[in-house]
């Protein structure tokens, strides 16, 4: 039988501690909330029943409300939808779900810091612009587009509250013409606004399309690597076009993330000078109509 000096002898030495690993644990991801759990339920079903949907929405009044509002914006159709049963069936129980997902998030992710005071008014437009996209180029699930300019960029509120500094990150990185918005995050924070904004996605049940282009939104290489899935490449070059006239809106002359991917998103999406024009002279357009 070993001594007690043998057997300490003989455990191994526990593995150090991955500081990676221990710095994404300190990033607090909000849980999924019930409501968007027992909508995402229902929508898994076999057989998604509107009214039950209708019913799990109309637990909360306020987003009642503001969902009603959304589903008569210009950017979803304009028809006046009275109720929520109306709203449902104008726009189908995948993009409600996809409204519902956006306002819940809004509501679990406040964002409190100067250099991100318009963050949800910069990602609903951006979620706005890639449902006009996507059905104005036939591309994908707009529902799909919808969830993802929402999520793309909400690891920057959790990553403002984890780190005193984030916001010259932010500032910096918004600014940088070379490297990529993330190689910033990483250099400073070891960690980026993608991969946390990733984490949250896969938490809160989004599809893996949605999660996986979360990650690679800023890697504009991807939009020539073949091996990636066509619906994660089609978001993110939708996502350009959108950065582009949402820059415009604001009244910037310029987009470094155009400058560094734009030329990709064009060649991915087929689109020459003049017909990438003519689309960001529409989506401008539709962004005024919508405020």
């Amino acid at each position: 039988m070993p001594t007690r000096e043998a057997s300490r002898v003989a455990m191994p030495a526990a593995a150090p501690a991955d500081p990676v690993d221990e710095l994404i644990k300190s990033i607090r991801i909000p849980p999924r909330p019930t409501l968007l759990a027992d909508l995402q339920a229902e929508l898994a079903s076999s057989d998604p029943s509107p009214e039950r949907i209708g019913r799990i929405v109309a637990r909360d009044v306020g987003m009642a409300g503001a969902l009603l509002k959304l589903a008569n914006s210009s950017l979803f159709g304009g028809r006046r939808a009275k109720s929520i049963e109306q709203a449902i069936l104008f726009l189908g129980i995948n993009q409600v779900a996809a409204l519902m997902t956006g306002l819940l998030a809004r509501q679990a992710i406040p964002v409190e810091r100067a250099a991100l005071a318009n963050f949800w008014d910069v990602s609903t437009k951006r979620s706005h612009a890639m449902v006009f996209l996507s059905r104005r180029l036939r591309i994908g699930a707009p529902d799909i587009a919808h969830t993802f300019g929402l999520f793309c960029d909400t690891g920057m509120p959790l990553l403002v509250n984890r780190f005193p500094d984030y916001e010259a990150t932010f500032l910096d990185a918004g600014a940088e013409a070379v490297r990529a918005f993330t190689a910033l995050e990483d250099e400073r924070h070891s960690t980026n606004h993608a991969a946390v904004g990733t984490l949250l996605a896969r938490n809160w049940g989004l599809s893996s399309e949605v999660s996986w282009a979360i990650l690679h939104h800023h890697d504009y290489a991807v939009l020539e690597d073949e091996h990636t899935d066509d619906v994660v490449r089609s978001l993110v070059a939708l996502s350009l076009l959108a950065e582009r006239a949402i820059r415009r809106y604001q009244g910037h002359a310029g987009s470094p993330e155009w400058d560094k991917g734009g030329e990709r998103a064009r060649a991915y999406l087929s689109l020459d000078e003049d017909e990438t024009a003519e689309l960001l002279d529409e989506l401008e357009e539709a962004l005024h109509d919508d405020h």
